[in-house]
């Protein structure tokens, strides 16, 4: 049986597992990039806009691995994870900084959340709270000490509140959002005008104006019918659909580390000009 089944990470398998949740994506991008230190390092270190696909699987694996994997996957995927922020800091930031790992998985647990409830209603208090807990995980596995987590939903709330209100996109912020949203693959453009609309209506307003994502009454009230459909729709789909993009996730991080790890592709050498 998987870790998650019947552990206490029973909340979070729930919550992570559902393809809702996927509708948030962007908006814990851009929540994630518009704090000045997560947003200087994306800019600096990553190369999503030119694999996309690679950076949503990676996160992915990330996410369901820590509410669903084995002890040994957690780790295994823990420690890589790790090892790769290990090399994000420059002048202003660092990967490895508590504050900036508590941020992100904030947005992870608090995007999570939001969209699931979206779609499937609110949580009693008591499995919002054991969620919570279960979801300390992230920041952890991040390289986080524990203590830095939030003790409760009360203390994280209080903690979002301050730290939303603080968010101030900056130049970094926008430009990573600009490539987010101009693909280069013409396949990607449908999927990512969804994702462009969704986080723009689940943005706090000063962040997306920051961003420069236009939104009016009528985007609101496109939303808000959006949703309705949603919550009128996604609970009556069969739960393995719901949860497929989770299994198949997991299929496919088990099969590559069965293959073990692929050489490097080399960048072709350019001819000074």
């Amino acid at each position: 049986m998987e870790a998650g089944a019947d552990d206490d990470r029973s909340e979070l398998r729930r919550i992570s597992g559902e393809a809702a949740v996927l509708g948030g994506a962007a908006y814990a991008i851009l929540m994630q990039v518009s704090h000045p230190g997560v947003g200087q390092g994306v800019a600096d270190h990553s190369d999503f806009a030119q694999r996309p696909l690679d950076r949503l699987r990676a996160t992915l694996t990330f996410v369901y691995t820590m509410a669903v994997g084995t002890p040994e996957e957690v780790d295994r995927v823990s420690r890589a994870v790790r090892a790769a922020h290990a090399r994000v800091r420059g002048p202003g930031y660092d990967a490895r900084d508590p504050e900036l790992q508590v941020w992100v998985a904030a947005t992870l647990y608090e995007g999570g959340l939001r969209l699931y409830e979206t779609a499937l209603g609110p949580l009693p208090p008591e499995r919002r709270e054991a969620a919570y807990r279960q979801a300390a995980v992230y920041a952890t596995a991040l390289g986080c000490p524990a203590d830095r987590w939030p003790a409760t939903r009360a203390d994280f709330e209080r903690y979002w509140t301050g730290a939303v209100a603080a968010l101030r996109p900056g130049e970094a912020a926008r430009g990573i959002a600009r490539d987010l949203f101009h693909p280069r693959n013409p396949l990607l453009v449908p999927p990512v005008r969804v994702q462009r609309f969704l986080a723009a209506g689940l943005l706090p307003a000063h962040v997306r104006d920051g961003l420069g994502l236009p939104w009016g009454p009528r985007s609101q009230r496109r939303f808000d019918r959006l949703v309705a459909v949603v919550r009128a729709v996604y609970p009556r789909l069969p739960r393995r659909v719901r949860t497929a993009p989770m299994a198949l996730c997991m299929w496919d991080m088990r099969r590559r580390a069965a293959r073990g790890p692929r050489p490097r592709r080399r960048t072709p050498h350019r001819p000074a000009a």
